[in-house]
């Protein structure tokens, strides 16, 4: 029983390196298209990683307040790029009143902006931020000089500024950044501070960012009166519930809605953001996954024309088979079995050449500073080798049934 499955293979391996280069153009396109699934695969595993590290770099017990209403499932508005000017500073305030949200210990809210920053002899395009003094308690920051912002600070509109960690280096590449003043359109702003190195994180780096007080970026500088976002800060994971329910009761009788279905806030915590993103990572993950499988089908069809062209040019052959007493489905079996030995070793190729190139990519886009790991999934490599053995069978059935139809006689008055 084992020779009758061996023989048919040992014939496919001989078909094959009798046509060396008609068989490596019939692989070319199994080990593109497995390879592409890898890479994808792989990248798409580390880059939501990536994704999800820096969500959970800000803190697990921390609950977010964005402008704009949502789905429970969906994204706000705001996340999706539009601006909507719902959320006030009053709103903050509102939050961080013990009454109102007895589990919030600190909330900081957030406007953003991009300008040139200038010292007295570099000047660069960066982004800025408008915060609340209560950034440091909220966020995981520390300072390594000076110091942060005051509430005083806060809400006298004071021009302190205090810049991340590369940004200072790059305006002043001495190191002598503190108690020295930048200009952001037309505005001095006085150096009080420079925080310590944190790296990316939650898709933005404050290292490269400029802080300056809230009411200070509103007025003085956006010309706006609404905030981009609220972080607050709770006691306990436990209380994340309550806290998220007093914040929504709180905004609100702040915005006096009394039905649940006019709200222009949602409220999210650390966790409901990561199953978001999760979510909506696994979808592009897969998307692109089943594009790039797109070429695993072109080299399917690659595969079934070479097998015809192989059925044609061994018409005599089979026929001499038939004439011995080959069976109709020893025929069949034999060319399935080298058109699945052909998408085999194809996607064998593949897998490996995905990995190193998957590999590849892992070492150059951590050099260029990104926490970037290396991640190819079992799952992958199976899934990717269990299609290419189905990809042989299937588009090779044609030119197996075709050449399991050959009539003896006429096979062997061939020419």
């Amino acid at each position: 029983m084992l020779i009758d499955f061996i023989s048919p293979i040992k014939i496919s391996y001989k078909n094959l390196m009798s046509a060396k280069f008609r068989s490596f153009l019939t692989i070319l396109g199994i080990i593109i298209g497995v390879s592409s699934v890898i890479i994808v695969m792989a990248i798409g595993a580390s880059a939501q990683n990536l994704i999800l590290d820096q969500v959970k770099g800000i803190g697990s017990n921390l609950i977010g307040i964005l402008p704009g209403a949502s789905e429970e499932e969906g994204p706000p508005a705001a996340a999706l790029g539009i601006i909507t000017t719902t959320l006030k500073y009053q709103d903050l305030k509102a939050i961080m009143e013990k009454k109102n949200a007895p589990n919030v210990i600190a909330a900081a809210g957030y406007v953003t902006g991009i300008a040139t920053i200038k010292s007295e002899n570099k000047s660069l395009e960066s982004n800025y931020q408008g915060v609340s003094a209560s950034l440091i308690d909220v966020e995981k920051s520390e300072v390594a000089e000076g110091r942060f912002f005051s509430s005083d600070d806060e809400v006298n509109l004071s021009r302190y500024a205090v810049l991340g960690h590369k940004v200072a280096a790059d305006l002043f590449p001495g190191g002598d950044a503190l108690n020295k003043t930048i200009t952001i359109k037309n505005f001095n702003f006085y150096i009080i501070g420079i925080l310590k190195e944190r790296g990316s994180v939650a898709f933005s780096n404050p290292d490269e960012l400029v802080y300056i007080p809230i009411l200070t970026a509103q007025k003085q500088l956006l010309g706006i009166d609404y905030l981009n976002f609220i972080r607050a800060k709770i006691d306990s994971s436990e209380n994340m519930n309550r806290a998220k329910e007093d914040i929504v009761l709180t905004l609100r009788a702040e915005h006096k809605i009394k039905d649940s279905k006019d709200d222009d806030f949602s409220v999210r915590d650390t966790e409901q953001a990561i199953n978001l993103l999760t979510n909506i990572t696994n979808v592009l993950k897969y998307f692109l996954a089943s594009i790039a499988a797109i070429s695993l089908l072109v080299g399917g069809v690659g595969v079934m024309n070479i097998m015809l062209i192989s059925v044609n040019q061994r018409i005599r052959e089979i026929g001499l088979r038939k004439s011995v007493g080959a069976k109709n489905f020893q025929i069949t079996g034999q060319f399935l079995i080298e058109s699945t030995v052909v998408t085999f070793l194809g996607g064998i190729i593949g897998v490996i050449l995905g990995i190193g190139i998957s590999y590849l990519a892992a070492i150059i886009i951590k050099s260029l500073g990104y926490n970037w790991e290396f991640i190819v999934t079992l799952k992958s490599i199976i899934l990717a080798s269990f299609v290419t053995i189905i990809i042989g069978l299937v588009f090779g059935v044609y030119p197996a049934r075709k050449a399991a139809k050959v009539s003896p006689m006429e096979a062997l008055r061939y020419e």
